[in-house]
């Protein structure tokens, strides 16, 4: 006579109570990923839906991850806590085949499918904004051939310690930056000095200034206001004050802007490690070792830095 052990049944109530945890999982992940598009300066260049996007789709598969572990974790200590006065150790349990066979292909497949699709993000916004090395002491013509798609430029860009100038195709030079909205600009990015880097938040974009290189770099801003142009490379002492704004205008505001500002005459522009500087030296120059600040540029517009602005 043979004895045949009987076929387990499913735990219904473990499964219900797993799905509804992998539900309300999920949405809250959503939530995450939408309340995550709060968290940044409004989007004001063509790459930053891209960019915003992309970082959503991380913190929700990241906050699903984390409110997943985290809430087994409190299960487990709520529920199938050892009494309090049980010191004995935990079963035996042997490993489990499938549970590691699934705990590494999940992972595999998510990181997978993250990195193809940063990777698509990464070429759209090389499409974009398409950004060429060169030497100094390569001819320029050749630079403004590099973007044919650009409806403005090349603008010089130049970066130094620690102050921003810009250079305009009429001649014109400035402390802010200043662009027409919805059009494509191409930039010659230039250090005079150390590495430096050009970074608009609100653009989502950044790219380093290396010395001796010519970078040509382009983008188009889509929304019109004040926004924030931050050197994000330490550079010395007093690189958290290399800030200017970028003023985005409409095409009539900005033609009309090269065109009056023009006829201006070369006046200091904006010189906002001077002042750090300055209090150094009146307190005996003391401390770590900086180097000065390289002379205010000489420009036609140095801007107004009290206005506030927008991101």
């Amino acid at each position: 006579m043979t004895s045949t052990t009987p076929k387990k049944s499913p735990n219904i109530g473990a499964i219900v109570i797993i799905t509804i945890a992998v539900g309300l999982n999920l949405v809250i992940a959503k939530m995450m990923a939408n309340w995550s598009y709060s968290w940044f300066p409004p989007q004001a260049s063509s790459a930053a839906p891209y960019v915003d996007d992309l970082f959503a789709l991380e913190t929700g598969i990241g906050s699903f991850i984390f409110f997943g572990c985290t809430g087994f974790m409190g299960w487990v200590l709520l529920f199938n806590r050892a009494g309090k006065y049980d010191e004995s150790d935990g079963a035996p349990i042997e490993g489990n085949t499938k549970l590691e066979i699934t705990w590494t292909i999940i992972p595999l497949v998510t990181v997978f499918l993250i990195a193809t699709y940063s990777m698509n993000v990464n070429m759209k916004l090389q499409t974009l904004g398409p950004k060429h090395k060169y030497a100094i002491g390569t001819d320029p013509t050749v630079l403004i051939a590099k973007d044919p798609k650009a409806d403005i430029g090349p603008i010089d860009v130049i970066a130094r310690q620690w102050s921003w100038e810009f250079i305009y195709p009429n001649g014109v030079r400035s402390s802010e930056l200043h662009l027409p909205v919805d059009q494509r600009v191409n930039f010659r990015l230039i250090s005079e000095d150390v590495i430096h880097s050009f970074f608009v938040p609100a653009f989502r974009l950044k790219q380093d200034i290396i010395p001796g290189s010519i970078i040509s770099y382009s983008l188009t801003p889509t929304k019109e206001g004040r926004f924030r142009l931050r050197d994000a490379m330490f550079s010395g002492a007093y690189f958290s004050q290399n800030q200017t704004n970028v003023v985005v205008e409409s095409e009539a505001t900005y033609t009309n802007w090269l065109k009056t500002t023009a006829s201006q005459p070369l006046q200091p522009g904006l010189d906002p490690g001077r002042a750090l500087y300055d209090r150094r030296l009146a307190r005996g120059d003391k401390g770590w070792a900086t180097v000065p600040p390289a002379p205010p540029p000489q420009v036609n517009d140095p801007g107004d830095p009290s206005i506030p602005h927008d991101a």
